[in-house]
């Protein structure tokens, strides 16, 4: 049983010991999930758990903690290295001749360096520690490919307000660990602007509510605001407002106004939004709204996004805002989202086409035997000028761009 003392922050002292209260992650952890039966069977994979802040990750790692048998132990990438490491392999390998697994929980895995990742493969490898690491970056970009390899990727997705609603009445009303003896008092008003404002973090929910106690037994929407220290814009109400604001960023960029999507960027930004999921969409924009029309609409975006990634916020603001009027100011095209779409579709209809003969790669002597690429023309012999086909048999001449 884990004891906390009166400086113990509220988050940590009410954190859920059961998956039956853990909230908001259903998509992994619900009945009949492979995670939840991973878990009561003590039979857990080494695991990335991906999500933004205050969505549950540390959370997850000490609900498995408690319910399965295993050894667990905690680092902080920020804090711990190969060194630190090399001690945990010492008493998992002495645990692995016991019987009893070891669980390594590493929280903001995507500071580890090359080395250090390098450093984890072969006790993964062996068995000898399953791995849970926790990031807010994407792993695609974050993780080294051989650690990713072998490991789940498991998305958890950021809370819902009515999840930091029931959060926040937990806190209120556990009387062992929370703040249910101190005579708290709150209406239903501010709870829900309290769950507004924590943007799905159920960490700053926790942490503010925990502080406006501190300034008055009666909770009001003044006193969430001077704890928030920050004037509150309405930015993510029940979830919906989110989505609303960056389809009109979107919007205002492919309609090609600038002073729009500045103002959009703005909101977002002002409010407390991740940068990186800004330059992630900016991302994707270059792609399916620009495109052809400008290639190096795509090189511009993802130089925004690791220029937010090097120095955050808020001095990333001017990046970002630079990469959104350029993309407003673009010349605009759809041709390769419409055609990939075209693509997909026929995909689905016809499944797995065999490809042509003669495109066929012959490596042996059997394969070209069997007509493996004969009769293929090689482009650059007829000046790019031959008359061959590439696609399956059944979609002969098609044109998936206009």
């Amino acid at each position: 049983m884990i004891s906390f003392n009166k400086n113990t922050p509220l988050a940590d002292r009410i954190r859920p010991e059961k998956l039956e209260d853990f909230l908001g992650q259903d998509e992994i952890v619900g009945e009949g999930k492979l995670l939840r039966q991973a878990i009561a069977n003590d039979r857990l994979p080494s695991i990335i758990l991906w999500g933004p802040p205050g969505s549950g990750k540390t959370t997850l790692a000490f609900i498995i903690a408690k319910q399965t048998k295993s050894e667990f132990v905690k680092f902080s990438a920020v804090t711990s290295g190969v060194k630190d490491l090399k001690e945990v392999v010492v008493r998992a390998e002495e645990n692995k001749r016991l019987g009893r697994n070891t669980i390594l929980f590493i929280d903001e895995i995507h500071r580890w360096n090359k080395a250090q990742q390098d450093a984890l493969l072969p006790h993964i490898e062996r068995g000898t520690v399953v791995l849970i690491g926790a990031t807010t970056e994407n792993p695609s970009f974050e993780v080294r490919g051989a650690l990713l390899s072998r490991c789940r990727v498991l998305v958890l997705k950021q809370l819902g307000s009515d999840n930091i609603i029931k959060i926040i009445g937990r806190a209120l009303k556990d009387k062992k660990d929370g703040l249910g003896n101190l005579g708290i008092k709150m209406d239903k008003k501010s709870i829900d602007v309290l769950a507004q404002m924590s943007n799905g973090d159920a960490r700053v929910a926790l942490n503010v509510l925990e502080y406006a106690s501190s300034i008055s037994k009666k909770i009001t929407f003044e006193i969430i605001k001077e704890a928030f220290q920050k004037s509150y814009l309405f930015y993510d109400k029940n979830g919906e407002e989110h989505y609303n604001i960056i389809s009109a960023l979107h919007k205002s960029m492919r309609g090609s106004d600038p002073n729009a999507a500045l103002y959009w960027l703005a909101r977002m930004l002002e409010a407390g939004e991740d940068p990186l999921y800004v330059a992630r969409r900016l991302v994707r924009f270059a792609s399916e709204d620009i495109g052809l029309a400008n290639s190096r609409a795509l090189e511009q975006a993802v130089a925004a996004y690791n220029a937010c990634h090097f120095i955050g916020m808020p001095e990333c603001n001017v990046i970002l805002a630079q990469a959104v009027v350029y993309m407003a100011k673009c010349e605009k095209s759809n041709d390769l989202y419409m055609a990939y779409g075209r693509v997909a579709k026929d995909i689905k209809e016809y499944g797995n086409l065999p490809v042509p003969l003669h495109i066929r790669n012959a490596p042996t002597d059997l394969m070209k035997n069997l007509g493996y690429g004969k009769n293929y023309k090689y482009s650059p012999d007829f000046n790019y000028k031959e008359k061959q086909e590439y696609l399956p048999d059944k979609l002969k001449g098609k044109k998936y761009l206009k």
